[in-house]
């Protein structure tokens, strides 16, 4: 096989790595955890960028800067200023070669010459008859008329000043004509003429020279030139009253009389393109002088931030990263931004391609069960880390070395204490190689499991402290937790996830991972340990297991009618019917432990006797520990005879 190489051309860089879809998917759950909706935490992200790759807030600060700079660096009477100095030069050598003439011609001449008008517009309209006798005074005078005619028509076509760096006759009249041609095809497009695109392919062929954007057909021939018309018209609203009509008045002095026809074409392009912006202005405070067209391309460079600054807020319905436009963003920040523009983009459709978002009924985002379980999976990872380093153990989660196999086998992976089936191991061998020479990628272990099947419920405390105390995602990263360990190592067991604030809820684990903190009053520990209590009696042949985490104690009960009655301090009939549940409970087998968040002495007195009454333990966790101490009293209630 051959391979031929090129240089690179631009683009994404074919040997940057790939997008990190594990550590976005782990940013989204952070930020969905903490409250945000899916949508929102999708914003977040691309707004703050992931590793190695700026996000839209960095691009659009930059767009910003640019923006800044332009105003700040430029002004506008560049043109204004250059015809005022060519005068001044032209009149100086006309006076030189008068001085030394005794003829009353000459001194009739310096008379004309000190009643010119102090405007720089009416004396060029005043000499443009005046029969110069300095030659240098002559070319300088010619050298206005040639600058205003390339300023103009660089102004509505971008380069068109470099192209005529000298003009002469033919010049003039090409120009002239490619004027009044081109008029004469918008009045017919206007009009609605059937021979519009036989009028445009005809133009084209006699004028295409002018047009590098090579359009192909005339709406877009419209739409290139309605942008720079109306990037000059912004100029001229950018201007004083008095730079706006000096330069008026210069443009009828350009060569060849084309000031009149490209005021017929900015007409025609308002008309045909209205949605254009051709009335708003820009200040610019800055020392550069900038020409006709200079100005012209700054009013354009700065409509196309403000475009790109709109595309990046990503605030408009639909907004999709796709929508930028890479080019005027390379143009405008260089290629280090494209790429990085690009790779948020990347990122964005591989988290909607990859299975990671969906879309709701409602038409809302939401986390797929794929994201749930990478979330799930990276916060067992961090509960298994801490009981590694506080018991020195190797993996608290294997799924039971000394249980009854489950017929099913799995890769070695380090840590894993399961025996080895070897029959699989050997044939994996020969498959790969064809001989008996083992590698650490042939091992397979067999898959066991503890005999005892459990029926969990986890009651979280979703009340208002939780939030306002930091407790919310730790909460939120126990149940990720225990629900990865329980779907992945001990899939017999029965998990049940339920809310409790002012009243409690059966919930799965998505709608927790998404569950908003909302300000509500009341702890009702009642209504929970009652849809615990439901959740054992469905499963009678499991061992019962409550796992409760609170930072209060209860100040709500359900009443017989279904309305939540809250009082605080806690009325004794909230105390009592909640006691009456882990009475239940208890005489159902459960053990039920309580993971005591906060120092509340009021409520450490009570989740006392609860773990008395409910035959279980109370754990004093603080927030990062909080996982961890779920999942090991997980195991070792799971454990229990």
């Amino acid at each position: 096989m051959k391979y031929r190489y090129g240089r690179w051309s631009g683009g994404a860089d074919p040997l940057a790595p790939p997008v990190d879809l594990r550590a976005a998917v782990d940013e989204l759950g952070r930020e969905i955890m903490e409250g945000a909706s899916p949508s929102s935490a999708l914003r977040e992200l691309l707004r703050r960028g992931v590793d190695g790759t700026r996000g839209l807030d960095d691009l659009t600060s930059r767009l910003w800067q640019r923006r800044a700079s332009i105003q700040r660096r430029h002004r506008l009477d560049g043109t204004l200023s250059e015809v005022r100095r060519l005068l001044d030069e032209a009149l100086s050598a006309e006076r030189r070669a008068l001085f030394p003439d005794p003829s009353d011609d000459a001194r009739f001449r310096e008379a004309q010459l000190d009643a010119l008008p102090p405007g720089t517009a009416a004396a060029v309209q005043e000499l443009s008859s005046y029969d110069w006798r300095s030659p240098d005074a002559r070319a300088a005078f010619e050298q206005i008329r040639d600058l205003l005619g390339r300023e103009l028509l660089d102004q509505r076509f971008q380069g068109m000043k470099e192209a005529l760096s000298n003009v002469d006759s033919d010049d003039v009249r090409r120009i002239q004509r490619m004027l009044r041609d081109l008029n004469s095809l918008l009045e017919a497009h206007a009009a609605g003429s059937p021979d519009t695109p036989r009028l445009f392919d005809e133009f084209m062929r006699k004028h295409g020279e002018f047009f590098p954007e090579k359009p192909r057909n005339v709406d877009e021939l419209i739409d290139a030139l309605a942008a720079r018309s109306a990037a000059a018209q912004r100029m001229m609203n950018s201007m004083t009253d008095a730079q706006r009509a000096e330069l008026s008045a210069l443009s009828q002095q350009a060569f060849g009389g084309i000031g009149s026809q490209l005021s017929t074409l900015d007409s025609l392009l308002q008309r045909l393109r209205p949605g254009e912006d051709w009335t708003s202005s820009a200040r610019f405070r800055g020392q550069d002088p900038l020409g006709l067209g200079e100005g012209a391309q700054a009013m354009s460079d700065l409509a196309e931030l403000d475009a790109l600054a709109e595309q990046l807020s990503q605030s408009y319905p639909g907004a999709r990263l796709e929508d930028i436009d890479l080019e005027a963003l390379e143009r405008q920040l260089g290629a280090s931004a494209s790429v990085d523009a690009r790779r948020l983009a990347e990122l964005e459709k591989a988290l909607r391609q990859q299975n990671i978002l969906e879309r709701a009924p409602d038409g809302s985002l939401r986390l797929t069960p794929k994201a749930l379980r990478r979330l799930g999976e990276t916060a067992l990872r961090g509960v298994v880390d801490q009981l590694r380093s506080s018991q020195g153990s190797r993996d608290t989660v294997s799924a039971g070395a000394a249980g009854e196999l489950m017929g099913s086998t799995r890769p070695w992976q380090f840590g894993d204490t399961e025996p080895w089936d070897v029959p699989r191991t050997l044939r994996n061998a020969v498959l790969r190689s064809g001989s008996m020479s083992l590698d650490v990628v042939d091992l397979e272990v067999s898959e066991t499991e503890h005999r005892t099947r459990a029926a969990v419920a986890l009651c979280v405390d979703t009340s208002w402290s939780m939030v306002q105390d930091g407790r919310w995602v730790p909460m939120k990263r126990t149940a990720l937790a225990l629900h990865h360990l329980v779907r992945t190592r001990f899939r017999t067991d029965a998990l049940q996830l339920v809310t409790f604030g002012r009243y409690a809820e059966a919930v799965d684990i998505g709608q927790l991972t998404a569950l908003e903190g909302v300000w509500e009053q009341g702890t009702n520990l009642h209504h929970a340990l009652l849809l615990a209590g439901r959740h054992v009696r469905r499963h009678p042949d499991a061992q019962p297991v409550v796992l409760v985490v609170t930072d209060g104690e209860p100040t709500a009960h359900l009443e017989p009618e279904g309305d939540a009655e809250f009082n605080y301090p806690p009325l004794p009939r909230t105390l009592t019917k909640t006691l009456n549940e882990v009475d239940s409970l208890a005489r159902l087998g459960a053990t039920i432990s309580v993971f005591k968040l906060g120092d509340d002495p009021r409520l450490a007195a009570f989740v006392d006797i609860v773990a008395r009454r409910g035959g279980g333990r109370v754990v004093s966790p603080d927030e990062d520990g909080l996982g961890a101490a779920v999942v090991s009293d997980y195991l070792r209630s799971r454990r229990r005879r």
